[in-house]
């Protein structure tokens, strides 16, 4: 009984890869989506033309991170890298998403982030990647009950902006 069932596994299994390419822009694939012609990239710490203080460092280090974990490359600065992310933080607001009724006061507020980047290929000069008011919005609870910081919605947004970008640079489909 183990072998028929051992069998039947492979045969599924086998059956499942069968539909996948080996290139994710023909189809399913199990490969990674991201391009292994590039080896290396700077991530430049984006310009801050927002009030909101220190919001360029802590968007930087997530991206470092998540390049590290979810990518191939191998993150490098100056003349070692062979491309370049960079770009600027051109807005940040916060947005009352809900009210209590009785009070009046915001029970959930969202941290909007707006953001321009653009990802250079050093050897040849062109544009891999590029997003203008590119926005990411996360909520977070101030209220009484949670009482969550700021700083919370803050570094959920900068995460999420980290993991949008990242994602943005995948191969083209």
């Amino acid at each position: 009984m183990n072998r028929a069932l051992a069998a039947l596994a492979l045969t599924v299994l086998s059956i499942a890869f069968a539909g996948c390419a080996s290139d994710p822009r023909q189809g399913y694939s199990t490969g990674t989506a991201f391009d292994r012609n590039i080896g290396s990239v700077e991530i430049r710490l984006f310009d801050n033309l927002s009030f909101a203080y220190g919001m360029e460092i802590r968007l930087a280090d997530a991206v470092v991170k998540e390049i590290q974990q979810q990518t191939p490359w191998q993150v490098r600065t100056g003349q070692n890298a062979q491309t370049t992310l960079s770009g600027a933080i051109t807005d940040v607001r916060l947005r009352a998403r809900s009210v209590a009724r009785d009070t009046g006061l915001v029970q959930e507020q969202a941290v909007e982030i707006t953001l321009d980047f653009q990802w250079r290929d050093n050897r040849t000069g062109s544009i891999l990647a590029s997003r203008r008011g590119f926005r990411v919005t996360e909520t977070f609870v101030p209220s009484l009950g949670a009482g969550e910081r700021i700083e919370v919605g803050e570094n959920v947004a900068v995460q999420e902006a980290a993991r949008e970008v990242v994602a943005a640079l995948r191969s083209g489909w």
